[in-house]
């Protein structure tokens, strides 16, 4: 079912501080900041030969990311995304094998105006997982 891993997301407390850092001392190639208010964050992109990395900011006082800041004020890893061919496909299969699905159930639209969903943490070890449609 899984595919390739999309991303990996790392919460940060300063999204100018943070493209600067990967920018300037590791040379990585940054995308423009992205405001998503349906998810709560402000993205960036940083692009790899092999995958991304997603560097995320609270966007308002709802934000899920600013309640993973209060808990680690330094930032840190968020989740990890993984591509699926058919997200309704996958969405059922992990509902049917006991895995629970954020929010409503709904799939929402993701950065990259992708379906996506998210998965618990306590069921995939302590990792929230993002679900991706390719």
């Amino acid at each position: 079912m899984l595919g390739r891993i999309n991303h990996v997301a790392l919460a940060v407390p300063d999204l100018a501080a943070a493209v600067a850092t990967y920018r300037d001392t590791l040379g990585a190639d940054v995308s423009q900041p992205q405001a998503l208010p349906e998810h709560g964050v402000t993205v960036v992109f940083i692009e790899l030969p092999n995958t991304k990395v997603e560097l995320l900011e609270p966007l308002g006082e709802d934000s899920p990311i600013a309640a993973f800041l209060e808990k680690n004020p330094s930032g840190g890893m968020h989740h990890i995304c993984y591509e699926v061919d058919d997200i309704i496909v996958a969405r059922d299969h992990l509902k049917q094998q006991g895995a629970r699905v954020l929010g409503s159930g709904e799939l929402k639209t993701g950065a990259h105006g992708k379906p996506v969903m998210f998965l618990h943490p306590k069921d995939f070890f302590g990792t929230l997982i993002e679900i991706e449609q390719v």
